[in-house]
């Protein structure tokens, strides 16, 4: 599996992808250390949302991701609510060292997805991150694996700062999302709208002559 960052055209799908989860737990961390394939430990956090876009080839397939970022504090949950919306994939991300953030995602989280999320086929990952403090770990792997199977999503333990599973996070997630009839439709049909707007832009220009 190949990846490159950046826009590029001549894609075969193209999804989206959400990252939710407390505030503080990596999620843009993560994002960043997935798009720019450099560590990152210390971020702000993200006020209401943010979006990234990826390129990589994942199982012989040039795919666009375009990841979405959410904030984590309660005082954002009504403006990120829309973005669920029409995503293929949703990482829920917790931090192994703190208990909290791991509760939170069966109490809050994966309500507020059963709620606002339109996809009944949108595949689900659970991330624990920053595993790189493990003598810190308040979550074991144990319980992940446990609640991954609870909300019947796929689990892998990560870092951002050590960039363990960072790629893999992304790209297994790709791979389950194409595994999906109606999610690999979803993908193609959203490239294909983009090539015929890109066709139109030009027709467009050349039809909007002014005249005095």
């Amino acid at each position: 599996m190949s990846s490159s960052s950046g826009q590029t055209s001549g894609h075969d799908l193209s999804f989206k992808i959400l990252l939710i989860g407390d505030s503080g737990v990596g999620k843009s961390c993560l994002l960043v250390t997935f798009i720019s394939s450099s560590s990152v430990e210390d971020l702000s956090p993200t006020i209401g949302v943010d979006f990234k876009i990826k390129t990589l080839t994942v199982g012989g397939k040039r795919l666009k991701l375009t990841i979405w970022d959410t904030a984590g504090q309660e005082r954002f949950r009504t403006l990120t609510s829309s973005y669920y919306r029409g995503a293929q994939g949703i990482i829920l991300v917790y931090d192994v060292t703190r208990r909290e953030t791991f509760t939170n995602l069966s109490e809050v989280w994966s309500k507020e997805l059963e709620l606002y999320s339109t996809n009944q086929e949108c595949v689900k990952m659970l991330v624990g991150n920053k595993v790189d403090r493990d003598s810190e770990r308040a979550v074991s792997r144990e319980e992940g694996l446990a609640l991954a199977k609870e909300l019947g999503c796929l689990l892998l333990e990560c870092s951002a700062k050590t960039r363990e599973n960072v790629e893999k996070c992304f790209e297994e997630l790709a791979l389950k999302i194409m595994e999906a009839p109606s999610l690999l439709e979803e993908g193609s049909t959203a490239i294909k709208r983009n090539v015929l707007k890109q066709k139109q832009e030009p027709q467009a220009r050349q039809n909007s002559g002014c005249c005095s």
